[in-house]
């Protein structure tokens, strides 16, 4: 059967590089500076999450029939043997109704996603299995607690407690996926406690999906998702659907500044994180300075911003500000000097 044949170099590159790209410029532009022996892992476990992402963000398709395509793949993640049959079939599904044609590829082309993944070690299958299946399951959370994709719907997380489980299933997992492929591969991070470690990357993970949370809350609204806990603005007298009025900003600032400074110290740990990586790992350095100073960036504007709960206006720091990080820790090989000094010249313009 074809999917027993090893799959080509040039379909890997075509897959691991092109499609990558065209799915995600931001993401990809970090991936380049992975080092290469843990480049295609961490690049196969993106275009598994991003495939997993889109099927539940296929409104053409109904939620309940949504969340039975997520199943199903998580399905390919939790069993020993995969189901082409039910690859095919999400691929057929989900793939045929999409808009973005770098998505419809992606899914036309899941089966040789699930070849490269059968090619990776047992220890790399093994990690990956465990990242997409915590991913899904976030995903499954998401589409559960948030039935109704309209403003005059709007569903909201209870408390902070679920707003910090949601934060882990989406992004703070991608931490402990991350720490465990560089333990597993890079030398120079033998000496890592990757208990505690790991940890640290969960916070990391926690830290840049909340500052996505708080950039995007207009958007979300018009979804009818609000991710901001219900109890933190009953506190200032605020209910969900009051953050639909742009006049109500000044009342959810208290909150909002809250959010921001538990990013930040989620944030901090991520940078601990990647000044515990070895200098000479300069790569690595760069990988997890570029999301930080970045997400830094886009909190400053957050704070700044006199229309953050207008949809009409996108939150987003401008494409020449990431190049301008890109430029400043590059030109400086990953100094922790350097990159710490900006970090704390970024943080004490945000609170």
């Amino acid at each position: 059967m074809a999917h027993d044949l090893a799959i080509d170099s040039s379909k890997k590159e075509t897959l691991l590089r092109d499609l990558l790209k065209q799915v995600s410029r931001l993401f990809y532009t970090t991936l380049v500076v992975v080092p290469a022996n843990v480049r295609d892992q961490v690049g196969l476990a993106y275009l598994f999450a991003r495939a997993a992402d889109t099927i539940a963000d296929t409104e053409l398709i109904d939620r309940p029939r949504r969340l039975g395509f997520l199943h199903r793949l998580r399905e390919q993640f939790v069993s020993e043997h995969l189901d082409w049959e039910q690859i095919r079939s999400i691929q057929q599904a989900v793939g045929s109704v999409q808009h973005d044609s770098a998505e419809r590829i992606l899914l036309e082309r899941l089966d040789e996603c699930f070849q490269l993944f059968l090619a990776c070690s047992l220890d790399d299958q093994h990690r990956i299995r465990r990242v997409i299946v915590t991913l899904t399951q976030g995903m499954e959370m998401d589409l559960n607690t948030f039935p109704d994709a309209a403003p005059g719907e709007l569903t909201a997380l209870k408390t902070v407690d679920d707003l910090d489980r949601y934060t882990y299933s989406v992004a703070g997992c991608v931490g402990e996926f991350w720490t465990a492929v560089m333990c597993a591969h890079r030398k120079a991070l033998v000496d890592w406690d990757v208990q505690q470690m790991s940890e640290r990357g969960v916070r990391f993970g926690k830290g840049l999906q909340l500052t996505n949370i708080v950039k995007d809350i207009a958007h979300d609204l018009q979804k009818g998702r609000c991710y901001i806990p219900e109890t933190m603005l009953t506190e200032v007298g605020l209910k969900p659907h009051d953050l639909l009025r742009q006049d109500n900003l000044t009342r959810f600032r208290p909150v909002l500044s809250k959010l921001v400074r538990l990013a930040l110290e989620h944030l901090d740990q991520g940078w601990a994180y990647t000044m515990a990586i070895p200098r000479h790992e300069t790569r690595l350095r760069l990988a997890c300075m570029w999301p930080i100073l970045s997400a830094g960036e886009s909190l400053k504007l957050v704070m700044s911003s006199p229309d953050l709960l207008s949809h009409a206006v996108k939150v987003k720091i401008p494409r020449s500000k990431v190049y301008q990080i890109m430029a400043m820790t590059t030109g400086t090989v990953a100094c922790g000097y350097a990159g710490t000094a900006y970090w704390g010249h970024l943080r004490k313009q945000i609170v």
